[in-house]
């Protein structure tokens, strides 16, 4: 378990902006509903300028800024925005669509601006899964193609993936593909029925608990993360836990027929054999609690997925609303979670998603829908104890 240096209750460890909600995609899952053309009441050039100057007035080092969307490319603004991002200090990441607009020229211009890094998204392992997610045809192979060109630019990449019950099975050969073409890190979003994903398929807790064991598995092969899936963490400590006393997770844990479908195919992928890199154990960051997120408007929330606003940086400062509005001081006390949760002796590592909570119960506070767990079930006290003594402070 990695914890931030920084006191995330003083300073973010993460700044999401959303650019824009303009985007050609129709992307099934979209948190934004996504429109073809740019809201007028977007921050405009010098709006985004002093967004960012607020992000810089937390302190060195910066948290990470992300220039989101919709699609940030149809911003004709945005290598200005990376250029005076950068030059605030902040390290600058960019999430575009995969669109005509992302060329090799493009985030050529993205790298000269000070971008370090771009986040692309593969929803599927085969093109006609990933284009029908996507709603556009096309979008795989440009997608891939500016995967390579990225890389070759000298740009890091992530690969964003959301898993839903139509494409869970896919997930094995995506992880081949970041194994195989590269990337800093592979994040798995859960979804969390808001936006267009009200439409979509979800994992249910007993299909999500396996999901999580099996990226447990293959983290040795690959760098992965997840998103809106805390109790991943969870899931890490148990295993670490049972590791060294050699127990069958199956069996420990109550793991289902998904789990071992799952396994078979990153066994057969060789994605869990041999370890090739370090395990990225993973860093407790959650909604308002190291996150916050900024929309094209400027209202700011714990997290995109999570449509509550504190308030707007047209009318007062990030950093005062980060740190002092109800919203997030509330977000970031988990005495005030309800349920499981509540009563879970791993709430102060996970906490839940609070966007789905408040998703489907409309409870900010509400226990996390989509975990199996069963508060006191695993035990092991004295090992759960040590393993977390031995978490690292990370990150900015």
């Amino acid at each position: 378990m990695r914890v931030p240096k920084r006191d995330v209750a003083e300073r973010p460890f993460i700044v999401i902006w959303e650019a824009t909600q303009a985007c050609p995609l129709a992307c099934l899952h979209c948190r934004a509903s996504a429109r073809p053309n740019r809201d007028r009441g977007e921050l405009d050039t010098d709006e985004a300028v002093r967004l960012m100057a607020q992000v810089a007035e937390f302190g060195r080092p910066a948290p990470l800024f992300v220039i989101t969307g919709g699609d940030p490319f149809q911003r004709p603004d945005l290598e200005t925005l990376v250029r005076r991002g950068t030059e605030l200090g902040l390290p600058v990441s960019v999430s575009p669509s995969g669109t005509p607009t992302l060329t090799a020229a493009a985030l050529a211009g993205l790298h000269r601006a000070g971008a370090r890094a771009v986040s692309l998204s593969l929803d599927a392992a085969e093109a006609s899964g990933h284009d029908g997610f996507r709603g556009v045809p096309g979008v795989y192979d440009l997608t891939v193609r500016a995967w390579r060109e990225a890389v070759e630019t000298g740009l890091k990449v992530q690969i964003n993936t959301t898993v839903t019950r139509d494409n869970v099975l896919d997930l094995p050969r995506i992880a081949a593909q970041v194994r195989d073409r590269g990337a800093m890190l592979w994040s798995v979003f859960f979804l969390v029925p808001t936006g267009r994903g009200r439409a979509l398929h979800s994992l249910d807790a007993a299909e999500t608990e396996d999901v999580l064991n099996a990226l447990y598995d293959l983290g040795e092969n690959v760098p992965v993360k997840t998103t809106e899936a805390h109790h991943f963490r969870r899931v890490c400590l148990q295993r670490a836990v049972l590791a060294p006393r050699g127990e069958d997770p199956v069996r420990a844990l109550g793991l289902g027929p998904l789990y071992r479908r799952l396994r078979q195919e990153l066994d057969e992928l060789a994605l869990t054999d041999r370890p090739r890199r370090p395990r990225r154990p993973p860093l407790r960051v959650s909604a308002g609690n190291g996150f916050v997120f900024v929309s094209h408007r400027g209202d700011v929330h714990p997290s995109g997925f999570l449509p509550v606003p504190a308030g707007n940086v047209r009318d007062r400062s990030l950093v005062d609303l980060y740190r002092t509005s109800e919203l997030f001081t509330g977000l970031r006390d988990p005495h005030r979670l309800q349920g499981r949760c509540g009563a879970c002796e791993f709430r102060a590592v996970c906490g839940g998603s609070r966007a789905r909570a408040f998703a489907t119960t409309g409870d900010v506070y509400a226990e996390e829908p989509a975990c199996a767990y069963r508060p006191g079930s695993f035990g092991r006290r004295e090992e759960l104890a040590a393993v977390l003594a031995g978490a690292a402070p990370t990150g900015a």
